[in-house]
């Protein structure tokens, strides 16, 4: 695999319109919602990204930038329930121009570390559309294996795991 060079950065709030390219677009959110969010929702689950990221130092919601460029290209993500949490969701959108270029095997390889220096976490999770045959193989590259295929909000979901331990 090449090495791609990527720099993360947590979403601030000024960040809303970097956030609202990738959820706001049909193409990228085609294998996650299925549609893409209207401004309104997208401004409230936008506001509850800040709010972990406030409470949550070593785990977010972060914005993806090209380490030469600084150019945006999306988001990603490795997020608990509380601060007790030994499982954390790793998750992860491009903007489609970055797509098929490594760079989703990339953040998951940085997210996968970031959750390896973290002692208290055991497990790592993903969701997925089943059909979202890149990004299953991204994951099952990585050494995720499925655990659950299933339904999850009205829609096709398969449940990932990788075991940090």
């Amino acid at each position: 695999m090449q090495e791609v060079n990527l720099t993360f950065e947590k979403y601030q709030e000024q960040d809303f319109d970097l956030y609202y390219q990738l959820v706001g677009n049909e193409a990228v959110m085609a294998m996650i919602t299925e549609r893409a969010i209207p401004i309104e929702e997208a401004m409230d689950n936008f506001q509850s990204i800040l709010t972990d990221n406030d409470r949550y130092q070593k785990f977010g919601s972060y914005k993806v930038f090209t380490k030469d460029t600084h150019t945006y290209i999306g988001f990603a993500k490795l997020e608990v329930k509380n601060h007790d949490a030994t499982e954390a969701e790793l998750g992860y959108m491009l903007l489609p121009e970055y797509w098929g270029k490594g760079f989703g095997t990339s953040i998951a390889e940085l997210l996968i570390n970031k959750a390896k220096t973290l002692p208290r976490l055991k497990t790592v999770t993903a969701i997925i559309d089943p059909n979202n045959v890149p990004s299953k193989k991204i994951l099952t590259k990585l050494g995720f294996v499925t655990a659950k295929v299933c339904e999850i909000d009205g829609l096709p979901g398969e449940i990932l795991t990788y075991q940090t331990i």
